[in-house]
């Protein structure tokens, strides 16, 4: 089961200019093939379907936690999207103008106008949806890791890729912390190769061929020591993970540490209303007192329980 927890990984930027190609670019990060969707869904399945668990269980724990880990980066790739979708100056006045959307024809993905209300999608950068055939749960501890540490490696390539390609602040915030998070990912698996088979795969680092405490958006976060913590997703599970996280950083030195518990992470921007695709609700007067009302007959405070950043 997995505890939902209302943060982001990281702060990330309030909107400010909309920028509907950049948002479709950044879906690579979300429905491509070595996209966030895939990793979470790859080590989901494989933690399924994994036999033998108590012969074999640092590495079942190593392989779970990080999935719980990768549920959190759909989110935050999700926010970044929306954030890049969104234009803080619309206003909410219960009705869209006529032809509101004509200046965004041949402008990125249109599905996020259409059929998404200016958020987030399970697609690619080309529209293309999520595919399950995406996800490789063989059974062999050995192949599942190789392919792990692979599609990591193709994750980071992608990051960097748009990173260059896209300059907006919610992309940029989004990327440097992803950049640095997989990269924990992808050494964890290194490691776990390194103690099943023996094959030193720390000399393959960095992969691509650019450091990552190079990359401005990165160096805050290696900073604080998240290019080398590994989180433990869980209250109780998961402890045996620490018998391969553990040793040196391959590109840094530090110390490999296990934290328990999730990041700090940060609290996520209430994002306004767009009345152009009649999101949130179209009459919002009315669904504030809907709310005030239901509160009351719970015996809930008048004001939201829940903590946004802009608050």
């Amino acid at each position: 089961m997995i505890s939902r927890i209302d943060r982001l990984g990281v702060e990330m930027p309030p909107p400010s200019e909309p920028d509907p190609a950049g948002a479709a670019a950044v879906q690579e990060l979300m429905g491509g093939k070595f996209g966030e969707m895939s990793t979470f869904m790859n080590y989901t399945f494989q933690s399924f379907n994994f036999r033998g668990r108590q012969s074999a269980r640092p590495f079942y724990d190593l392989i779970a936690n990080i999935a719980a880990e990768e549920f959190g980066h759909i989110e935050l790739v999700a926010a970044a999207i929306n954030t890049m979708l969104t234009d803080p100056e619309k206003v909410d006045d219960g009705k869209a103008p006529e032809a509101a959307l004509a200046g965004l024809k041949g402008i990125g993905n249109p599905q996020h106008f259409i059929g998404g209300g200016r958020g987030a999608l399970p697609q690619d950068s080309m529209g293309n949806p999520w595919n399950g055939d995406y996800v490789f749960a063989s059974g062999d501890l050995v192949e599942d890791l190789l392919h792990n540490f692979f599609l990591e490696t193709n994750a980071r390539n992608n990051k960097l890729k748009v990173y260059e390609m896209v300059e907006h602040p919610s992309a940029r915030a989004l990327t440097g912390y992803l950049l640095v998070r997989g990269g924990v990912h992808q050494v964890a698996y290194a490691k776990a190769l390194e103690h099943l088979t023996g094959t030193d795969l720390s000399k393959l680092f960095p992969t691509p061929r650019i450091p990552t405490d190079k990359i401005p958006e990165c160096k805050p976060h290696i900073k604080k020591g998240l290019h080398a913590t590994l989180y433990r997703f869980s209250a109780d599970d998961y402890v045996e993970l620490s018998a391969i996280w553990n040793g040196k950083h391959p590109e840094t030195g530090d110390e490999l540490v296990v934290e328990d518990g999730p990041p700090e992470g940060a609290l996520p921007n209430d994002l306004p209303p767009q009345p152009d695709v009649f999101a949130g609700d179209y009459a919002p007067d009315e669904l504030a007192k809907l709310v005030k009302k239901l509160r009351k007959a719970a015996g809930l405070p008048n004001k939201p329980t829940g903590a946004v950043a802009d608050a």
